[in-house]
């Protein structure tokens, strides 16, 4: 399949694809970011800080005191990923299957004819129904719109609008399931004060023609606002919207690198009862930077505030794919940290209570029973137990390593069993396990397991063979990537890959693993969730390094001390 562009990610002066356009030094976004956010706290704190109740009885989804909550009144909270239909058309499985992961939302990419084939009402309705025979809240959005500015071919906001119009048949009625995120990352670094006046423009057009959805804004900034003129303008915007049921959407990439950064910018809104969610963000470094998705993710979680992971599969640089070729059994690091890593969507997913017929569930699972350890290796654990039982079903559980009164998340699975990899030699751990519902309830903890690892050591020599790659170059520096191939008939377990560069590279940030260099010699390690190789099995490391004028790959790789196959 001919992979497409990550379109709302272009950069402006060159460098891999799939980053976008470059900020500030980070000197002066600071002194920026700090003066945006003393207007920012002063325009949001102001006697209007309380949403205003809307003008029009709520219809479906909708919004009341900052809160997006569904028909029934309940508090909805997205846990979902991105997924570019527009450029896939053909890969109709994948909802399915991010469902059976544990989202309750996915943002659907459409185009409205300007820069992709449009996708027509037949299609758009296709994608809302399989939205709903899934059981997950459909955002729509047009992608046609990024970077309007400062990329040529971007569309504008009130063509989007004039798009959606055009789709009001195939919408109207699905106010329960569909929210119309009206054009994705609107605008570019030139100007961006020029966003806030065709973002209202293209609200008031919607309400006027009849849309009784909650709408969507994104931020300026190519969606990052690193400039805070979303965070600014956020209550004139919100006024502008007859019935009050608009939510901001910020994207955060490497502008975000700090927590700081993060829980500010959310928490100017969250402060002032605006609604807002993190409608795309990524985890691996770029060039720019290394976005903080642990501080996301968490403070998400504690505000109660939405997220939606870019992006399912298909970017031209695979570092955003959560899932490989689409593959909902191989995911890659980051889709493991989205879907089973602390506050990922396994763990804190709640499936919309429009799905259960409009009543909510509040009976939770019993607790699973007869926990117990088998396949006890130096680095990883078997855990079995009893399935639990609920009144409408059991849909996950989640193990965790227990350590006095803390708790720390190590799994997640659908099934009464999993292994837990990536544990240290001749060490004793505590798991235990809870099991969840789909409304989200949560049983009582199981009974402990204590589990002692071998003390065990790496066996060289094992069949091995090694793809590299450049990913991308720019001047002076290039994104690789090592995908390290079990060709045994043994897993490889607690692995060292060792190469060395020949004309200077140098390794800045790596994922998948962890790499140290000596000299011109790179030794990598791996990260939890690629400890261990299955046979036939891959894994895949991929890292930002700088260079001179050569980039030449590295002539040789090795296993724990053995050669392995270059392919």
């Amino acid at each position: 399949m001919g992979a497409l562009p990550r379109p709302c990610r272009p950069p402006s002066t060159g460098g891999p694809v799939n980053t976008r356009a470059a900020p500030l030094p980070h000197a002066v976004l600071a002194l920026v970011t700090g003066i945006a956010t003393l207007l920012a706290y002063v325009l949001l704190g102001a006697a209007d800080a309380q949403a205003r109740t809307a003008d029009a009885v709520a219809t479906g989804l909708h919004v009341s005191d900052g809160r997006l909550l569904e028909a029934n009144g309940n508090d909805f909270v997205m846990r979902g990923v991105n997924h570019a239909h527009t450029w896939y058309p053909g890969e109709t499985q994948s909802l399915a299957d991010i469902k059976a992961l544990g989202a309750n939302t996915v943002r659907v990419v459409l185009s409205n004819g300007h820069r992709w084939s449009a996708n027509s009402p037949a299609d758009v309705q296709a994608v809302v129904a399989d939205c709903k025979a899934n059981r997950l809240i459909c955002v729509l959005e047009v992608h046609d719109t990024t970077g309007y500015g400062e990329e040529a071919a971007a569309g504008t906001l009130d063509q989007a609008a004039d798009y959606w119009i055009g789709l009001k048949s195939v919408l109207a009625g699905q106010e329960d399931y569909v929210i119309v995120n009206i054009g994705n990352e609107p605008w570019g670094n030139a100007d961006p004060a020029g966003w806030t006046a065709p973002t209202i423009a293209a609200v008031k057009k919607l309400r006027a023609a009849g849309f009784a959805h909650t709408l969507m804004v994104d931020a300026p900034n190519w969606g990052q606002d690193w400039q805070g003129v979303m965070k600014a303008e956020a209550r004139s915007v919100y006024a502008a919207d007859t019935t009050g049921n608009l939510v901001f959407s910020i994207h955060m990439y490497s502008v975000f690198d700090t927590a700081q950064e993060i829980r500010d910018y959310l928490g100017a809104f969250t402060a002032a009862r605006l609604p807002i969610l993190i409608g795309e963000f990524g985890g691996p470094a770029d060039q720019w930077g290394d976005p903080d998705e642990d501080t996301m993710m968490a403070a998400a979680e504690e505000l109660r505030l939405g997220y939606l992971a870019w992006s399912w599969s298909g970017n031209t640089d695979p570092v955003l794919d959560l899932a490989v070729d689409f593959d909902p059994s191989r995911l890659s690091g980051w889709g493991e940290r989205i879907f089973h890593g602390a506050n990922g969507i396994a763990q804190t997913s709640r499936e919309a209570t429009v799905f259960g017929g409009g009543s909510q569930d509040t009976q939770a699972p019993t607790a699973p029973g007869a926990l117990a350890a088998t396949d006890v290796t130096a680095d990883s654990a078997s855990l079995t137990w009893a399935a639990a039982t609920d009144d409408t079903g059991v849909t996950g559980y989640d193990v965790v390593r227990v350590s006095g009164a803390t708790e720390t998340p190590v799994a997640a699975t659908t099934t009464p069993g999993v292994t837990v990899t990536g544990l240290a030699a001749d060490t004793t751990y505590t798991f235990a396990v809870y099991a969840r519902d789909a409304a989200g309830n949560r049983s009582a903890r199981s009974a402990s397991v204590d589990v002692t690892t071998d003390e065990g050591t790496s066996v060289p020599g094992a069949s091995c063979a090694v793809g590299y790659r450049v990913v991308g170059e720019w001047p002076g520096g290039f994104q690789g990537e090592v995908v390290l191939r079990n060709t045994g008939t043994t897993p490889v377990q607690g692995w060292t890959l060792g190469f060395s560069f020949t004309a200077g590279q140098t390794v800045a940030q790596a994922w998948g693993g962890t790499a140290t260099q000596t000299g011109s010699a790179v030794r990598v390690t791996p990260a939890s969730y690629t400890a261990t190789i299955p046979p036939s099995g891959s894994v895949t490391i991929g890292f930002i390094g700088t260079k001179g004028a050569t980039n030449p790959a590295p002539a040789a790789f090795t296993l724990d001390g053995a050669a392995c196959a270059t392919s």
